[in-house]
């Protein structure tokens, strides 16, 4: 017993005989790198608890946190871009040519003439119907004549094949038939019409190839000449039906 409390108070004087120089702790300067706190079982840590982990929390002599961070990686977001509308096609009237825009408003005038002056006698006439009804067969004819000398040139880009002839040959076959059945004039008028229609349907979106501003020449056309047509039939519904030749009936 005596023996092992002199091996302690020696163990005891050894400590306290240390000299300053070695248990002094070297003073690090502001501009030093901050040390890391490691300790003696860091070499000894699982993979969940790394160094960097313990001095997560820890500051450095300037105040800064030493958390750890990584750079952010955000994918760009794909932008989906509308794509532009294209402009309506009467929008193009203005960019008609002056001699074609005065010739199509000359030709709407057996159009409109009919249904203006039955209107203006308040009668119903038979040959004027008719009249108006053979114009529009008349120009059905016109316009695939169009058709058919569109694709002549050779540069044009409407080619002679079997669509862009079969095409200008359809208002033909409207033509023809309302001819033909002129008798039932109410008929033949309706035939026209249906023959407008499907030639502006090949013209403006079958066969898209008439310059833009002859396409909103057509529809301007087209639609005159649907009203005119509409209103002649309902004139022969409400008006008495008179001869051309005979004055008016006074009420």
């Amino acid at each position: 017993m005596l023996h092992l409390l002199r091996s302690c108070s020696r163990a005891s004087s050894q400590i306290l005989n240390i000299s300053p120089s070695v248990a002094r702790v070297p003073v690090r300067k502001k501009s030093d790198t901050p040390h890391i706190l490691r300790t003696p079982l860091q070499n000894g840590l699982p993979f969940f608890m790394r160094p960097w982990l313990l001095t997560a929390g820890l500051g450095s002599e300037n105040g800064d946190k030493g958390y750890h961070t990584s750079k952010c990686c955000f994918k760009k977001k794909k932008v989906f871009v509308v794509p532009k509308r294209p402009p309506i096609i009467l929008t193009y009237l203005p960019n008609t040519p002056k001699p074609a825009l005065y010739v199509a408003l000359t030709g709407l005038i057996p159009f409109v003439a009919p249904p203006l002056f039955m209107m203006m006698r308040e009668t119903y006439i038979p040959e004027l119907a008719f009249a108006q009804m053979a114009y529009g067969a008349s120009f059905l004819s016109f316009l695939g004549g169009v058709r058919w000398g569109f694709t002549l040139p050779e540069d044009s880009p409407a080619k002679p094949d079997l669509m862009n002839l079969a095409c200008s040959g359809a208002p033909l076959v409207f033509s023809w038939y309302a001819f033909l059945i002129s008798e039932g004039l109410p008929g033949a008028i309706v035939m026209v019409i249906m023959g407008f229609g499907v030639a502006l349907h090949n013209e403006v979106f079958l066969l898209p190839h008439y310059p833009n501003w002859f396409k909103a020449l057509r529809i301007v056309v087209t639609l005159v000449a649907f009203f005119s047509f509409v209103a002649t039939l309902i004139l022969k519904n409400v008006y008495l039906e008179t001869d051309l030749k005979q004055p008016a009936q006074a009420e």
